[in-house]
């Protein structure tokens, strides 16, 4: 086996562990979301500001999110390039 085959199944590998790790933080947080909205449904004593901001903090999170798994997309993209 040589070094290059040997390098493209590690990139492989770790492409794969990270879209599964990526993956199951996206499903906690989408449960966590579900979760917040409907407490926040049944709080009835919270004003609309605050309801306002824990919506724009999950906003802020999804944007986050995406925004880092395209970050790391792109740079398994270039080291791709390079095997």
């Amino acid at each position: 086996m040589d070094q290059k085959q040997i390098f493209r199944q590690m990139v492989d590998f770790n492409k794969g562990a990270f879209n599964n790790a990526f993956n199951a933080m996206v499903m906690v947080q989408d449960q966590t979301e579900t979760l917040a909205n409907s407490m926040l449904n049944q709080a009835t004593w919270m004003p609309e500001e605050g309801r306002k901001a824990i919506k724009e903090w999950v906003e802020a999170f999804k944007k986050g999110r995406e925004t880092y798994k395209q970050s790391v997309d792109e740079a398994f993209k270039k080291v791709e390039e390079f095997v």
